[in-house]
């Protein structure tokens, strides 16, 4: 099962007023300003140990790009992952996220998870058509990034697709 992950917003929150963010200490070893992101100090570096336990192959799905495997990998105790490439497209595609259909050809029909903050119901109706296997599209507020009730909702829907 493929997870991919978007930063902006999922791990790295943002919208609120900064003083509703907890600010999370550097770990030893890291480069200090976290390779000059200003809210990397945002991101909970347990959250890598929490997507790691879900038991996905987990893939960057965000326009860091390869920046996410530098400043974001080693900040949440991950490896570094494999990283969606995006087309260079001049014209989004209409209604749905321009992520949507690179996803899609991703995963090549492989069961999927997509977390991002910027999923609509037009994304879900597309997988739904244009993939085979199961998916699961799940929106995260960016008010506040990965929550106790998002991981409750993946690890169910997780649990559903495991065979009996």
């Amino acid at each position: 099962m493929l997870l991919f992950l978007d930063i902006d917003g999922p791990l790295i929150p943002f919208g609120a007023p900064d003083a509703a963010y907890q600010v999370f200490e550097r770990r030893a070893g890291l480069p200090p300003g976290g390779g000059g992101h200003p809210l990397l100090d945002r991101v909970d570096p347990g959250l890598g140990a929490r997507l790691t336990a879900l038991g996905c192959e987990l893939v960057w799905a965000s326009t860091w790009m390869d920046d996410a495997n530098e400043v974001l990998a080693p900040w949440l105790g991950l490896p570094p992952l494999p990283v969606v490439p995006w087309p260079d497209e001049d014209e989004p595609p209409a209604l749905i996220h321009w992520k949507t259909r690179p996803l899609v050809e991703f995963a090549a029909g492989r069961p999927f998870v997509w977390i991002d903050d910027e999923i609509t119901e037009a994304d879900r109706a597309y997988v739904a058509v244009h993939h085979p296997a199961p998916a699961l599209l799940h929106r995260v507020d960016h008010d506040y990034g990965l929550t106790e009730a998002d991981f409750r909702t993946l690890r169910e829907w997780l649990d559903r697709q495991a065979p009996d």
